[in-house]
């Protein structure tokens, strides 16, 4: 039985309704992601889901339900010690909690008559209530978390803020787990944990990310909200990409059939007066209909046209850094590092937040002087900056004034484009595009500042955390043009997809805070490291392995070990048969015009197989590998 339903459900803030009659249910124990353009109403599903929004219609069955949501930012006003933050979680028995916490606290350096009775009160107080039972519940998550409870909120890193507000939604024991976001803003470090801790966690997730590496870690399940309308996609997010692609081919294909028809019949309805004398009545009434539904019809969202300026070509020398260092109150950032960035070169930044990245940017674009080294910049350097920060965006000003400066033209590699038209690529309607930016999205903000970047003529592009809240799609098409960039490139960021596409090298500030260069992205770094760990391990422990796999070499198969290696690749190969069969239902054109428990059922099936396919090549994988030692 599924743990929530929606049924019929409609919302709508005028115009085309943004959820139009969907059907969904969450079963316990899922990960499920929800994907979507930037404004296609994933997070009014999860506000409506958690109860903070009233639908215009339909029903959702599983409202008694215990539901937490961790929300993009962190709410104002959140203050206090850790512990004060996650007890706030558990509503009114929070302050009681509070108040004992800070009791005991004080009586450490205070053991007075009055601290004494302010004790015996709260412990009153909260037996009362049955607290201490709850009061081991906050212990246990922050323990769980590995939080120190005593430390101020204020103090703390982006990712350890995030940590704290997730402790605060786990301490309400929820059915349902809901993360908007839940890695923006997190630096790499804190993403891996974020991923780890939630792939052990045994509750019931509904998340939305745009973060790839994340989503197809973690999803056993994808809905896509387009049009009003959702769509499940059983597996991993490699597995959503080409059924959704098929899928979006199928609608085209159907589209051009429909079209076709409708000209056929409004060229025969416009024919002479001998052809509306004889014409048929019912004929009449099936093309109303056909306008009707074409009226109707919500059209696939366009993809932003993005074109970056051309400059004159830089030296081939874009900058040259040697042996720099740089402090920040009294903290060693970087020491002793040098580089040598020439044309073309595509360098990823990769740290904590808060190591220094942006301010080896700095140094390196010239802009600040290292305490030690020396720093050699190129000539006709040419540089356009993407800044996390997009303190390029005046908020009090419309969207084109700030694009524009005033101008209804701009010229966009020696042809006037007019400032309008050149929005519209961005996906900005002339009705968005004259309103403030403090009404914007954080994805329509980011899309904003990418469409004032690209107006500037540049060889040396640089972009500080440019994927935050971009959706996919833009993704993917930022990614495109910056691997067919012919300029050189300098981006942060903290999206392991996005760095392992894109880089040509890493600049890495690894954990033993030794800044270091690794050709490749991400995943090129991790291998790396790991082999110059290797490389660095004392002659004993490597003496130690090399016994160890020798002693593992000798081990072989037994006799039912050899015979399931050679019955799993034809019972793969019958599994396979069977995913193909339903991947073909499912892609039908007519398979979602049936009833919603036949897809279930069918959806339900697919990710069953797939997961038994997976498990079974897992054991011929290691079958294989204990086969030759």
């Amino acid at each position: 039985m599924a743990l929530l339903s929606l049924k019929q459900l409609t919302i709508s803030f005028g115009g085309p309704n943004l959820l139009d009659k969907v059907e969904f249910q969450l079963d316990r124990g899922e990960r499920v992601c929800l994907v979507g353009r930037n404004g296609a109403g994933k997070s009014t599903l999860m506000k409506v889901i958690a109860g903070e929004i009233t639908q215009d219609g339909g029903e959702i069955i599983g409202q008694g339900l215990n539901i937490a949501r961790l929300e993009q930012e962190v709410p104002e006003g959140t203050a206090g010690s850790v512990f004060d933050v996650v007890a706030q979680g558990l509503g009114d028995i929070a302050p009681l909690l509070i108040n004992y916490h800070h009791v005991i606290h004080q009586l450490e350096t205070d053991s007075s008559d009055k601290v004494l009775a302010a004790l015996e009160k709260a412990q009153h107080e909260l037996e009362a209530v049955d607290g201490w039972s709850v009061e081991q519940k906050v212990e246990a998550v922050i323990s769980r978390l590995t939080l120190d409870a005593d430390m101020d909120f204020a103090g703390l890193s982006g990712g350890m803020k995030r940590r704290v507000l997730l402790a605060q939604a786990l301490v309400k024991e929820p059915d349902i787990l809901l993360l908007d976001e839940p890695t923006n803003h997190l630096d790499i470090a804190s993403i891996t944990w974020l991923e780890e801790f939630l792939k052990s966690y045994d509750g019931t997730v509904l998340f939305i990310t745009h973060d790839r590496m994340f989503l197809q870690s973690l999803a056993t399940r994808i809905i896509q909200i387009d049009r009003g309308k959702l769509v499940s996609f059983p597996g991993d997010y490699a597995n959503f990409l080409v059924r959704r692609e098929a899928m979006l081919d199928e609608e085209a294909s159907q589209n051009a059939l429909f079209d076709k028809k409708l000209a056929q019949e409004e060229v025969w309805i416009r024919q002479g007066v001998k052809a509306r004398r004889t014409r048929n009545e019912g004929r009449v009434r099936a093309l109303e209909k056909l306008r009707s539904e074409r009226g109707a019809r919500r059209e696939v969202l366009g993809n932003v046209k993005m074109q970056l300026q051309d400059a004159d070509r830089s030296g081939k020398l874009v900058v040259e850094a040697e042996g720099i260092g740089q402090s920040y109150d009294g903290r060693t950032l970087f020491k002793d590092f040098s580089t040598v960035i020439q044309r073309g070169d595509k360098i990823g930044l990769v740290g904590p937040n808060g190591c220094g990245k942006t301010t080896l940017l700095s140094i390196l674009l010239g802009r600040s002087e290292p305490e030690f080294g020396d720093v050699k910049m190129g000539t006709k350097i040419e540089v356009a900056y993407f800044d996390q920060l997009r303190s390029e965006l005046d908020e009090e000003v419309s969207v084109v004034d700030n694009v524009g400066q005033g101008k209804d033209f701009i010229e966009i590699n020696g042809a006037q484009k007019h400032v309008m038209g050149y929005l519209q690529d961005f996906l900005f309607t002339p009705e968005r595009a004259r309103t403030p930016i403090k009404s914007l999205s954080g994805g329509e903000r980011n899309r904003l500042l990418l469409a004032k970047l690209f107006t500037q003529p540049a060889n040396l592009l640089v972009m500080d955390e440019p994927t935050n809240d971009l959706d996919a799609e833009t993704l993917d098409l930022l990614e495109e043009l910056l691997i067919n960039y012919k300029g050189t490139l300098l981006l942060v960021s903290h999206d392991r997809s996005f760095i392992n596409n894109v880089a040509t090298s890493t600049i890495v500030f690894d954990d033993d805070g030794e800044v270091r260069e690794y050709v490749g992205g991400y995943d090129d770094w991790l291998h790396q490291r790991a082999q110059d760990k290797r490389a660095k391990m004392p002659a004993k422990e490597k003496a130690k392995a090399m016994t160890v796999k020798k002693v593992n070499k000798k081990s072989s198969l037994t006799y039912q070990e050899q015979l399931d290696l050679e019955v799993l690749p034809k019972e793969i190969e019958q599994f396979e048969l069977q995913q193909a069969e339903l991947h073909k239902k499912i892609s039908a054109p007519d398979f979602y015009q049936q009833a919603a428990d036949k897809q279930t059922k069918i959806q339900d099936k697919l990710t069953a197989l797939t997961s038994e396919l997976e498990a079974m090549y897992e054991r011929w994988d290691a079958l294989e590998a204990k086969k030759e030692g």
